[in-house]
């Protein structure tokens, strides 16, 4: 079992308001659970307009799968129209 930890950071260049930042994170934050079944938390900036972090845990039977689906995480909230992605860090456990 091997176990991953992602910390992102994100800009959302659109938002005027902590309501519009936290309608952009709840729906990105729900389908990146439902898509690919992580844990994961705004974990810091809850008070920025245009500025998020969020804390993703990731579960996986082998190194290879782990590998992959990081990837494809990656892939999938930069290719998010919504938030840039300003920092990305991964840590295997």
């Amino acid at each position: 079992m091997v176990f991953g930890l992602v910390y992102v950071e994100v800009h959302i260049p659109q938002s005027e308001s902590l309501k519009e930042k936290r309608s952009v994170i709840k729906g990105l934050k729900q389908r990146i659970r439902n898509t690919f079944n992580v844990s994961i938390a705004e974990v810091d900036f809850l008070d920025k307009w245009q500025r998020a972090a969020f804390g993703i845990g990731i579960v996986c039977t082998d190194s290879a799968e782990l590998d992959s689906t990081i990837a494809k995480l990656e892939s999938y909230v930069y290719h998010e129209y919504r938030v840039q992605i300003t920092k990305w860090e991964v840590q295997v456990v």
